[in-house]
């Protein structure tokens, strides 16, 4: 397939345009919510998209949580250990972990609206899962490690925060049990695995795949505003702890963005 290196050249420069951003920016305000019940469109805009992330449907099936936390470490390890020959593996996993958010956390199901569905989210989702598939299958991503200075490493312990999730779901306070790094939802959820992911990518910086880490970035930025304006100013007194815990995918979504459209200098 001599086309794809080509055709992956010209879905690296169509990232990099200013219409392909201004793109992202208008889907924010002309995909609406779906609710199978209807409401009064456009007041209740906000309320459906509201009652759609607070009853995912990802809760109802809380017996795979541990699955989906246990796979990313046992990946994360076979790049380490055995670099590309997990590429394409990773790659996939990630792809469909991608689906998974999509239709996990934009689809619910509620008294008031009936069958609800975030399109916004939903779509934004499967676009980086898309590129991730794309990734897959040219495999740019080089996890061949190189020297890095000692300041790149700061991801990690936000990554880590982010992957760890160690919040009280019902009280929505702190909560530290090392318990829920194998246990609670954060392998299933955007917001907690994007950092993950993301910091991954920038740890090997340059040689990734530019078009997959923009992409996921980009999304992963304008979600964490999103969590940054609800937690911090909407209901800082019962979610502020929940947006200290978004803090990783708003700073490390900008960072793997602005790495995204820098030249790149190889480090020695």
């Amino acid at each position: 397939m001599t086309y794809l290196p080509q055709l992956h050249t010209k879905l690296e420069r169509i990232t990099r345009k200013w219409w392909f951003f201004l793109l992202f920016v208008l889907l924010q305000f002309t995909v609406p919510p779906y609710a199978s019940k209807g409401y009064n469109f456009p007041d209740e805009w906000a309320e459906v998209i509201k009652h759609a992330l607070r009853n995912p449907i990802v809760y109802s099936y809380s017996e795979l949580y541990p699955i989906f936390k246990v796979i990313p470490i046992i990946l994360v390890i076979g790049i380490i250990v055995f670099r590309n020959k997990v590429s394409r593996l990773f790659s996939i996993y990630v792809s469909l972990s991608y689906v998974l958010f999509a239709f996990g956390q934009s689809i619910g199901v509620t008294e008031k609206y009936g069958l609800v569905i975030c399109t916004l989210n939903l779509t934004m989702f499967l676009i980086v899962a898309g590129f991730w598939i794309w990734e897959a299958i040219v495999l740019q991503n080089d996890f061949v490690p190189a020297k890095l200075f000692i300041w790149r490493y700061w991801v990690v312990p936000l990554a880590f925060l982010a992957f760890w999730y160690p919040i009280n779901l019902r009280t929505g306070r702190p909560d530290f049990n090392p318990i829920y790094l194998f246990t609670n939802i954060a392998g299933m959820a955007f917001c907690t695995m994007t950092p993950f992911y993301v910091g991954l990518l920038t740890l090997y910086w340059p040689k990734v795949n530019m078009a997959t880490l923009r992409v996921t970035s980009l999304v992963g930025f304008i979600i964490g505003l999103y969590n940054m304006h609800l937690n911090f100013i909407v209901r800082p007194g019962i979610l502020w702890w929940n947006g200290v815990l978004h803090i990783p995918l708003l700073a490390i979504s900008l960072y793997g963005l602005i790495l995204s459209l820098k030249k790149p200098k190889y480090e020695t």
